[in-house]
């Protein structure tokens, strides 16, 4: 119990110290630029300043900033890439800045060091609190990487879904007379959805002058799915090459449709085999229970009876 309790005070002082670690460390002029242009930012907005907002909120956010310089002290030299890659797999949401989720990162270690140490110590003593600090600790520090991925997992999920609908509108449009870059900017004024955002992203590229062939490339490198690699490299061969683009367009929207029937029909063979478990688990232990419950107990009274 001894040992328990000096174990609980060390990891306290140790997240005090790193925390009183973190209040000191100066700022590199970057850091400072960076802190003044968002100073200008909230005050061109007519946002309230720090200065001026409650304690509680101005609380708020210095543990934000102090937990940020946490998680980024100990992320790895290519952590901070793979994070803004996975953001981007995601789709940038604009809740989650890269900012944020390091920020995340250091709270939700420190948040897991005390978890891991209290039901550690709880149910195995001192080795437990041990075991509690080391896994509470890493779990807690990849917990946001891991809702990153999976918010990355389904917007791809998302643009492979909408991807075939997108590109019948494309046909229409470009079949109609518009020029590629006219039907793109058609679609995204009357479509929605994650790949209609990426349209638009596109879009406002070209209107920053990179050429159409770089703007495409980088959609194809912020998403996984393969249908929409397919689609700018045809598109960019299409462009590169002086082929009409109707043609291309009407060929890959055809293709996108036979691979989302195929998609869909491998998903219906896969449910026999996905309910069996809970068939077999779940539900005939119950209907065995309603069917043969009267019969035992029938059973039961009646040799109880001899």
């Amino acid at each position: 119990m001894a040992f328990v309790l000096i174990l609980s005070l060390a990891a306290i002082l140790a997240a005090v110290m790193t925390m009183a670690w973190s209040l000191t460390v100066t700022l590199r002029p970057g850091e400072k630029l960076l802190r003044s242009l968002e100073a200008f930012e909230m005050v061109r907005r007519g946002a309230v300043p720090v200065g001026q907002r409650s304690l509680v909120e101005r609380a708020r956010i210095v543990a934000r900033r102090r937990c940020g310089v946490v998680g980024k002290a100990l992320m790895l030299p290519n952590s901070e890439a793979r994070l803004t890659k996975q953001l981007s797999f995601a789709g940038n949401p604009p809740e989650w800045p890269i900012e944020r989720i390091v920020a995340a990162k250091g709270g939700a270690m420190i948040g897991g060091l005390f978890v891991g140490l209290y039901f550690g110590s709880a149910f195995g003593g001192g080795s437990g609190a041990v075991l509690g600090l080391i896994l509470g600790g890493v779990g807690g520090f990849l917990l946001p990487n891991l809702l990153v991925y999976n918010a990355g997992q389904k917007h791809q999920q998302n643009l492979q879904r909408t991807l075939t609908d997108v590109l019948d509108t494309l046909v229409i449009s470009v079949e109609a007379g518009l020029g590629f870059d006219a039907a793109l900017a058609q679609v995204a004024q009357n479509g929605r959805g994650p790949f209609i955002r990426e349209i638009v992203r596109v879009l406002q590229e070209l209107q920053l002058g990179r050429s159409r062939s770089e703007a495409l490339r980088a959609l194809a490198a912020r998403t996984t799915v393969t249908e929409i690699h397919t689609f700018v490299r045809a598109v960019v061969q299409a462009s590169d090459r002086g082929i009409p683009i109707a043609g291309v367009l009407r060929e890959q929207a055809h293709e996108m449709r036979l691979q989302r029937r195929q998609r869909a029909e491998e998903a219906a063979q896969k449910v026999p085999v996905k309910i069996l478990m809970p068939i077999v688990f779940c539900i005939f232990p119950a209907l065995f229970m309603i069917i043969m419950g009267p019969a035992a107990v029938n059973i039961a009274k009646t040799f109880s009876a001899f």
